[in-house]
């Protein structure tokens, strides 16, 4: 099996932001993580990328956030933009002055 992509989506949210969410499904699991996808769920704010969500070879399922790169635990790919999409909510609503 190859890899098979499942998204690729660019979803405008005002005129300076942005989330765009790509997943594929791999046949073996890429290094650092347990499952078979390969992910990158990232919102961009002015250009900026604020918050992503992805599984980086030899790093496993993490959040980058304010800086940090954060663990993240995947159990689905259902689950895995609900919480993406739930953190956009979240730092819209902290940042609402942008």
């Amino acid at each position: 099996m190859q890899a098979k992509k499942l998204f690729n989506r660019r979803i405008p949210l005002s005129t300076i932001e942005f989330a765009e969410l790509v997943a594929w499904e791999v046949p073996t699991p890429i290094h650092g993580s347990s499952h078979g996808y390969k992910y990158r769920l990232a919102f961009v704010v002015k250009g900026k990328c604020v918050l992503r969500y992805d599984n980086e070879i030899g790093k496993g399922d993490h959040i980058h956030r304010d800086g940090f790169e954060i663990s993240y635990t995947f159990t689905s790919i259902d689950q895995l933009v609900a919480d993406f999409l739930n953190d956009v909510k979240v730092w819209r609503n902290e940042h609402s002055d942008h």
